[in-house]
């Protein structure tokens, strides 16, 4: 099975002096941390992607977010051609045969399956090409015929100030269309779970996750925090936590960063989130406990400050991303014990519903007392929200699902008064 590894990326000059090739440090480069790479299962590199990230890294055009979504996306091409027994560079005559057809139909399959969202699919689809594209352009490779059929599309738009423009995009006969599935869907394709699951999810977790997991639900569940946010939260931050005037029993939290010290957020949001002060004062508890002490003596200077740590000492999540290998690990556990127990909700259960249950919630209480005007503002900063589009889906959601809830008792109500009636007409008759 191919692997997405990190590495720690030291640009160097190569030269060859002598028909020897010799390296030197490049004197204005940028070290990258966290540099993706991907690696075959008999751990050789897939030296073309590799390079294909390294240039791009290097430029500083693209920013690392993006490349290591193009990694990702480009492991699991190769789990898929390892699967088949396909190689990435050979391309028969017959379409059908093709890793490129095949790689498109099974994301497709698994589409209409609804293992993968319509966007997942597109986008997976889009970076494959990417990469073919540039491959071709840096002549890596040059096959004996096009591996595709391009196409000029032109997308109309009126501008502000009502001039109607005209967009010119280059797609391919490979592309997947993004059609969404019906149905409302709210931030990564994924819907919140009710209030009592959500109690069962954290009382479960209490009694069978680590410490650790059971405060990154909690977190997720009460703050709407995003778990790259959860997992680079320093113990400075909730010592630094000051109370809210204006909601007595919840206190502020400073991430982004522009916070002291930074904490990481998606788009590079600063704002301050909500915190319940009974689960700031379990997070502070914990942060002081021997369990905690014993991983952040074995932490390097630089992931000391962190709240949660590994067994090893290590941070749960890579720096700057929202990815925490460490989580999905026991939440896989996790979700196959809860499910042998008979706790359904599990079977499908993603922490990232942890933050569309909190919106939800918060949207709903918002509504309920009344402030439907201010809800979107309310949860947009709640949420560290980069505009109101997003939240406006959460305000939606809230709406229709009374609307729907309403219509459901309205049915039922009447479908019980027509049983009712028909089993007392049949009763005098009988």
């Amino acid at each position: 099975m191919a692997t997405l590894e990190h590495i720690r990326f030291v640009p160097h000059h190569c030269d060859v002096v002598g028909g020897n090739v010799s390296y030197t440090l490049a004197p204005h480069g940028r070290i990258i941390q966290t540099l993706p790479q991907i690696f075959w299962s008999d751990h050789t590199p897939w030296r073309e992607a590799n390079l294909w990230a390294v240039e791009r890294a290097r430029s500083g055009a693209v920013v690392l977010e993006t490349i290591e979504s193009n990694l990702r996306d480009l492991a699991d091409y190769a789990n898929f051609l390892e699967l088949r027994n396909l190689q990435w560079f050979t391309f028969p005559t017959r379409k059908d045969e093709r890793c490129l057809v095949q790689y498109r139909g099974a994301l497709i399959e698994a589409r209409n399956d609804g293992k993968i969202s319509p966007s997942t699919a597109t986008v997976r689809m889009r970076h494959i090409i990417q990469f073919y594209r540039w491959v071709q352009l840096r002549g890596l490779l040059c096959p004996a015929s096009p591996l595709w059929c391009d196409k000029t599309v032109f997308i109309k738009y009126f501008d502000a100030v009502g001039f109607e423009r005209t967009l010119v995009r280059l797609t391919s006969d490979l592309a997947i269309p993004n059609r969404a599935r019906p149905g409302e869907r709210l931030e990564d394709g994924l819907l919140p779970v009710s209030v009592g699951e959500r109690d069962a999810i954290l009382t479960f977790a209490r009694q069978s996750a680590s410490p650790e997991l059971f405060r990154i639900l909690s977190l997720g569940f009460f703050t709407g925090m995003r778990l790259g946010t959860i997992c680079d939260l320093k113990v400075q931050t909730l010592e630094d936590a000051v109370p809210d005037p204006s909601a007595p029993g919840l206190y502020r939290l400073a991430v982004g960063p522009g916070a002291s010290p930074p904490v990481h957020t998606k788009f590079e949001v600063t704002g301050q989130v909500w915190i319940p002060q009974p689960l700031l004062e379990d997070l502070l508890a914990y942060a002081g406990s021997t369990r905690r002490l014993l991983r952040e003596a074995k932490a390097s200077p630089e992931n000391r400050h962190l709240l949660f740590l590994t067994r090893f000492g290590h941070g749960y999540g890579r720096r700057g991303s929202d990815q925490s290998t460490a989580v999905n690990v026991e939440m896989s556990s996790f979700r196959r014990s809860g499910v042998a127990l008979g706790l359904a909700v599990l079977r499908n259960f993603h922490v990232h519903q942890t933050r569309c249950t909190f919106a939800t919630e918060l949207a709903r209480l918002i509504i309920g007392a009344g402030s439907p005007v201010h809800a979107v503002a309310i949860v947009k900063d709640a949420l560290l929200h980069r505009d109101e589009a997003t939240t406006f889906r959460y305000i939606k959601f809230i709406q229709k699902a009374a609307a729907k809830e309403a219509t459901a008792n309205a049915f039922m109500a009447a479908f019980t008064g027509i049983v009712n009636a028909a089993d007392v007409t049949g009763g005098k008759h009988a």
